[in-house]
């Protein structure tokens, strides 16, 4: 299978592409005017602290303030805690498997916010506190403190912040606060392990961690080294502006999108990186000569004068991404709609007429729809529940094989998931980690017309509102008129359609009733006053 990283650059966008097997599974973009936070550290003032939800808002400098939980508020004890080994750590670009107590905070963050583009950033590992400190017991109001935003802005939701410090590498992550080490699960071989764990214990300071990431496998102790005396540089930096910055104040940026991506997923499974930008070429080109010798004939500089994704055939998909219906290869599609915190998804046989009988087609649709809104899922980067309405089958065989079709399917995606078996009407219900934006948030905003519900009145009902509203009028005797000022197209039913209903209102009223067109009314507003 061919995987590639397909990048498009202009002074005013970044987009990333990731292409498996020639199919477009996922997409960044980092636009000028709107970089992401996500990753980047803040010294921060605590605005306001919630005892009764153990939680505080902190200033950062951001038109949101940052959400900040208890359980990511790093402790003295924490900080001075013994050396801690985790044999099994999470891989970094699959992001961080998360504790129950932050899986309440995810919750609590998502309905109580006062209110990117990466994975998460790392959850640090913490000692079992003991007694568990309260929020007011950790901070006061006034306070300053310095965060590392792990989750941005989502929506109507501001970015979610942690005072557990980590800086992602190419080969390891940083953590300057914790005595600690892991080594990637991916890394199976215990002798492999075991060396990597002997080179770090060797070079890191006391009473600092680390986490040995996916990519490690297999370098060198200079390498390593190299590493280390970066993340190292970084993070003393970050250190002289908290003390000489006033609070609130960035101290850290994360790379730009085309260094994350070569940083974060240029792997050993990326058969080409190309790239259209001859400056960022030479800069990747340079860290890979550097960091990763072996992968340099994989960078490619895109020449021809064609744009990338044109002929990549990559615009196309963008457009396709962002349509409600989506349709199969057999003729059958799906309808996704999205809400704030929810999106349903709806399985239809379409043109799909099938050749062995009813129960097939229907089996042969939901099997292909399986496949589809997996991939779309990690396409859209949609997250949040999700509901899946496939058609419903009478062959519990046929469920089950529905069931695990999508199962294989979404074990791809890094965002952790969870799915439940199809119930008796033929639901799944699942979640999908929100890591990011979804691609329709970033792309699109909701329709100033319609204000975003996705629908207005239709003609006929505003029609017979302002028929209510001339019955509801009690003009005087000296009051010749009602005037009528609508958008034209409420005019025009009024004077065509509904001429009866008119005539009839200036019998009973014994007014001249006088519409007035006026193309700047929205197309439910009106006016209605005497004369």
């Amino acid at each position: 299978m061919s995987n590639e990283i397909v990048i498009n650059t202009t002074p005013e966008e970044t987009r990333v592409a990731l292409l498996e097997n020639k199919t477009l599974t996922e997409l960044y973009f980092d636009r000028k005017r709107d970089r992401g936070i996500l990753g980047n550290i803040y010294k921060g003032v605590v605005e306001k602290v919630l005892p009764g939800m153990q939680a505080a808002f902190v200033d950062i400098g951001t038109e949101k303030a940052a959400f900040l939980y208890v359980a990511d508020v790093i402790t003295e004890q924490e900080a001075n805690a013994p050396f801690t080994e985790e044999a099994e750590a999470v891989e970094f670009e699959e992001g961080w498997e998360e504790k129950k107590e932050e899986e309440e905070a995810e919750s609590m963050d998502e309905s109580m916010s006062p209110q990117e583009n990466d994975t998460t950033v790392p959850v640090i590992p913490r000692i079992q506190r003991r007694g568990h400190p309260s929020i007011e017991a950790l901070l006061k109001q006034g306070q300053e403190v310095v965060v590392q935003v792990s989750k941005g802005p989502i929506g109507t939701k501001g970015p979610r912040v942690t005072t557990y410090i980590s800086l992602p590498g190419r080969y390891l992550v940083y953590m300057p606060q914790v005595n600690h080490l892991g080594i990637s699960r991916q890394i199976g071989r215990e002798e492999e392990r075991h060396r990597l764990k002997d080179i770090i214990s060797r070079l890191r300071k006391p009473k600092t961690g680390y986490i040995v990431r996916t990519v490690s496998e297999g370098m060198t102790e200079t390498e390593v080294k190299n590493d280390i005396e970066f993340l190292e540089l970084v993070w003393q930096d970050s250190l002289k502006k908290r003390d000489k910055l006033k609070a609130p104040a960035l101290l850290h940026t994360d790379l730009d999108l085309v260094f994350r991506t070569a940083r974060d997923l240029f792997t050993k499974e990326i058969d080409r990186f190309v790239i259209d930008s001859k400056p960022d070429y030479e800069r990747i080109k340079d860290f890979v000569g550097t960091s990763l010798p072996s992968f340099a004939s994989r960078v490619e500089l895109w020449e021809k004068d064609e744009p990338i994704f044109e002929v990549y055939g990559l615009e196309d998909e963008i457009v396709r991404a962002k349509n409600r219906r989506v349709w199969l290869k057999s003729g059958g599609y799906l309808v996704i709609d999205r809400a704030e915190a929810l999106t349903v998804i709806d399985v239809n046989t379409g043109r799909f007429v099938g050749k062995k009988g009813l129960e097939e087609t229907i089996f042969k649709t939901n099997m292909e729809a399986a496949k589809e809104i997996a991939w779309q899922l990690r396409l859209r980067n949609i997250g949040g529940i999700i509901i899946i309405d496939f058609i419903d089958m009478k062959k519990e065989k046929h469920k089950e094989s529905v069931f695990n079709t999508l199962v294989n399917a979404v074990s791809t995606d890094k965002a952790k998931t969870n799915i439940l078996k199809i119930s008796d009407l033929g639901l799944v219900e699942m979640s999908r980690e929100r890591t990011r934006e979804a691609l329709l948030r970033v792309l699109c905003e909701p329709c100033s017309y319609c204000e975003g519900r996705g629908y207005t009145k239709a003609p006929t009902t505003i029609c017979y509102e302002i028929f209510r509203e001339i019955r509801r009028l009690t003009p005087s005797a000296s009051e010749k008129k009602i005037v009528v000022a609508a958008h034209p197209t409420i005019v025009g039913i009024l004077q065509e359609q509904e001429h009866h209903g008119l005539d009839a209102l200036e019998r009973s009223h014994h007014k001249k009733i006088i519409l007035k067109a006026d193309a700047n009314f929205h197309i439910e507003q009106y006016d209605i006053y005497l004369l």
